[in-house]
């Protein structure tokens, strides 16, 4: 009977064995979420979904759009961190989550960001929005024009706070794709991960950012993004979390119980964590080869990947992964920073799995008259 019972055991251990690799992708995770998504930050690859596509309100998740749109104007120098904003009447009218802001009162634009980003104000959501498009329903216009333009199909903006509207809505999939191109924005990423900050310091209305997204004390890696609560929406959260230069994006809608969006992301990043890891094999500034440069300043300039070359893969796979180097064998001048000039290929037994643009790492002017002729002498000598 102890045989048998011994000879069951390793039957069953046998068969757990061979049937966990292959049901990695459709893992049955104990999520109460009407919708979750659990994203590869590098590639957009999922990891795990759960009714990714359902329509659900995303109540002040909405903010990190708001938070997207504003690192655009920063970036294009439209817009300075110090700008000072004065606060329309308008803007003060939010309650909810919000940061008491009184009608003319002036901060900047950085205290305003922060104020979205840790404090989800609704308030300074519309002073933000406000100052970036003139009117709140200018910004609300250019939210959807951007959802349309990151592939967010089945999102509708109607605010830029995620206060309740029927016609607002959105889905864990389309968070997860607006969550990526936050990643491209470290400053975001940075405000995101305060804890607390204080702001009218010097005033007798002093008041301090609690950041809403507690995962960031107590789940290593924590750094992003934006928590949501309506009584409609319920619970709700779009957050990142990076370890060992392993980067995960996370979504979970529609959390019936308090604190339930971040039990449920914790499990969302344990099993991404416990289940994949990330091969790398260039770094974003890596040089991976020279082209040559006819009638330059140079004869040749260095060539990097314009994003950091690797792979996610299940734990343990030791697969050999090949990379294949093509670029152009000369260029003429002049050349641009970061012009494209070949790409690099992850292959696996003949087939491509991934494929990174080649850029050159620095400008090349045309070479003067003078220098041309001092090439061909030096040729014609050497």
């Amino acid at each position: 009977m102890f045989v048998n019972k011994k000879i069951s055991l390793a039957i069953i251990i046998s068969l757990l064995i061979f049937i966990v690799p292959f049901s990695l992708y459709g893992v049955e995770l104990p999520l109460e979420a009407q919708s979750a998504i659990l994203m590869d930050a590098h590639s957009g690859k999922i990891l795990y979904e759960k009714e990714p596509h359902q329509k659900l309100f995303p109540a002040s998740m909405t903010k990190l759009m708001t938070l997207v749109l504003a690192m655009e104007v920063i970036e294009s120098g439209q817009i300075g961190l110090d700008d000072l904003v004065t606060v329309s009447e308008h803007a003060a009218s939010y309650y909810g989550s919000h940061i008491f802001l009184a009608p003319d009162e002036k901060l900047t634009f950085y205290e305003l960001l922060l104020g979205v980003a840790m404090a989800s104000g609704n308030d300074a959501s519309v002073a933000v929005a406000e100052y970036i498009s003139g009117t709140h329903q200018a910004f609300v216009d250019l939210m959807n024009q951007k959802a349309g333009e990151l592939g967010m199909k089945n999102t509708h903006f109607v605010n830029c706070n995620g206060l309740h509207d029927p016609q607002h809505y959105s889905t864990a999939y389309d968070f997860a794709l607006l969550a990526k191109e936050a990643l491209n924005y470290p400053l975001l990423l940075q405000m995101c991960s305060i804890k607390h900050y204080r702001i009218r310091t010097e005033t007798n209305r002093p008041f301090q950012y609690d950041n809403k997204n507690k995962l960031l004390w107590f789940y290593p890696g924590t750094d992003g993004f934006k928590t949501g609560w309506t009584e409609k929406a319920q619970y709700c959260f779009v957050g990142t979390c990076q370890r060992d230069g392993f980067r995960l994006i996370s979504v979970v809608m529609g959390v019936p119980v308090p604190r339930g969006h971040f039990a449920e992301t914790k499990i969302l990043y344990n099993y991404g964590f416990s289940q994949f890891s990330f091969r790398e094999f260039y770094k974003a500034e890596e040089i991976v080869g020279w082209v040559k440069v006819g009638k330059g300043k140079v004869n040749e300039v260095a060539v990097i990947p314009v994003q950091r070359v690797g792979i996610t893969l299940p734990r343990g796979d030791s697969t050999k992964i090949e990379t294949q180097i093509e670029i152009m064998p000369l260029l003429p001048a002049p050349l641009e920073k970061g012009e494209k000039v070949g790409h690099i290929s992850l292959v696996k037994a003949g087939e491509i799995l991934m494929r990174t643009d080649l850029v050159v790492k620095e400008s090349v002017a045309k070479g003067s008259l003078w220098q041309m002729f001092g090439k061909v002498l030096r040729g014609v000598f050497s």
